[in-house]
């Protein structure tokens, strides 16, 4: 076994995610005239921790891996976010996403702060017992760190409903038993929450409807292209072309398929699992990113990695939505670009917000050791992110300022108050 050090030649490697995220909240604390000491406070990493584990493969040599988890700020509750499994993941990247879940876990007002964590390995390129491996060593590392009152983990890119069980099941086997509350996205059977699979790509159907709605548009026969073809791609395509929208085009690492009739998400979910890739999928035609982002569609949905969207490719978008499936896909430079064009970029930290609702539900069904039916998660999970809109929207309408910078200014606003009102200690 050989450890990728390269994504896929079909995915562009993402910008700087660092560098956007933090322009992002400097631009919303300029708004916000934010006080030098809590715009140092908010701005850097609470607690960060990189460590090398090594993990037998197959074959029976060693390879040592580098993990991260990066909590960023816990003002407003524990630290809350996903576990990435991907090789072009290093510090300053789990950064950025630690930072972006904060704002986003605020702007829902979900009671979490932000964290990220990964692993610098490509998950496609591992064994079974290899990636079980792997998870449980990394778990094992954080030991300590994550717990149910202080850092809940959740699947992310590369990692799954499995991974997250496996976590809990190492967690559980050090503390002698079941803690269910340690990570969310978990398998149902085990204490995950109904509705969990599906939540972020339900979140970016519904606040792509949403946006819509107040251009004076519908779904309900939109035409929509979708990067990224994984958890949050397929479900969006699927729960989009369930309302009435015709999917023109998908990608996913390994290329795409187009067809300008409309395509079918069922049918190539099926040939995607028959074969790796929706490339090549019966009456579709290829298609790559660069002619995806650029398609002729009324909805562009991004589910893939960080920084897709840029200066040089910003020029050949034309949707008249983007929804950000994916955390930090347009970079500040095109972020401008787009604005001066007039396309509306639903922003991340509401666009995919969705499975951190759900996750935030999972935590408290645990906690109450109850469940709760498919129908009440997806009410309540519209409920919030439809409060969570309409306030972006509604300030955005108020004072002139994009829908990224009101998203923002929400959220770094939440954060702050309960930064000043816990004081400093001693």
């Amino acid at each position: 076994m050989t450890i990728a050090t390269d994504p896929k030649p079909a995915m562009a490697r993402p910008a700087a995610a660092l560098d956007s995220a933090l322009a992002q909240f400097d631009r919303a604390a300029d708004y916000l005239e934010l006080d030098p000491g809590t715009r140092a406070i908010l701005r850097a990493p609470k607690r960060e921790l990189t460590f090398r584990f090594p993990v037998k493969m197959d074959d029976g040599h060693v390879e040592v891996l580098t993990g991260y988890r990066v909590q960023h700020n816990l003002s407003r509750g524990p630290a809350k976010g996903g576990i990435r499994f991907h090789p072009a993941t290093d510090l300053d990247d789990v950064r950025a996403l630690a930072m972006w879940m904060t704002w986003k876990c605020a702007l829902v007002n979900v009671p979490f702060g932000g964290a990220k964590g990964g692993v610098t390995v490509d998950p496609s390129t591992l064994s079974k017992r290899e990636l079980e491996a792997v998870t449980r060593r990394f778990a094992a590392e954080l030991q300590g760190i994550i717990g149910p009152d202080a850092d809940i983990p959740a699947p992310d890119v590369g990692t799954n409903a499995q991974t997250m069980a496996w976590i809990m099941d190492t967690i559980s086997m050090h503390a002698g038993y079941t803690v269910p509350g340690v990570v969310t996205g978990k398998p149902v059977v085990l204490g995950g929450s109904a509705g969990r699979a599906d939540a972020t790509g339900l979140g970016v159907a519904l606040t792509a409807e949403r946006a819509l709605q107040r251009l004076r548009a519908r779904l309900d026969g939109a035409r929509v292209a979708v990067q990224g073809f994984g958890n949050v791609g397929e479900a969006a395509a699927r729960l989009m072309h369930e309302r009435g929208a015709t999917i023109v085009a998908v990608t996913d690492v390994y290329g795409g398929a187009a067809n300008p009739r409309g395509l079918d998400p069922a049918a190539l979910k099926a040939h995607l699992d028959a074969t790796g890739s929706v490339q090549g999928a019966p009456d579709t035609e290829p298609i790559g990113n660069a002619a995806l982002i650029g398609a002729d569609c009324d909805v562009l949905v991004l589910a893939a990695l960080e920084g897709q969207v840029t200066a040089e490719n910003a020029g050949s978008i034309r949707a008249r939505v983007i929804a950000e499936g994916a955390n930090g896909p347009v970079t500040p430079e095109a972020d401008t670009m787009l604005r001066e064009r007039g396309i509306v970029s639903v922003p991340d930290i509401l666009c995919n917000a969705g499975g951190v609702v759900v996750s935030y539900f999972e935590w408290v069904q645990n906690r109450q050791s109850y469940s709760w039916p498919a129908a009440v998660v997806a009410t309540r999970l519209g409920d919030v992110l439809g409060t969570a809109f309409d306030e972006v929207w509604d300030l955005h309408a108020e004072r002139g300022i994009d829908l990224r910078l009101a998203a923002h200014t929400i959220a770094v606003a939440r954060v702050a108050e309960a930064q000043k009102l816990r004081g400093l200690y001693p």
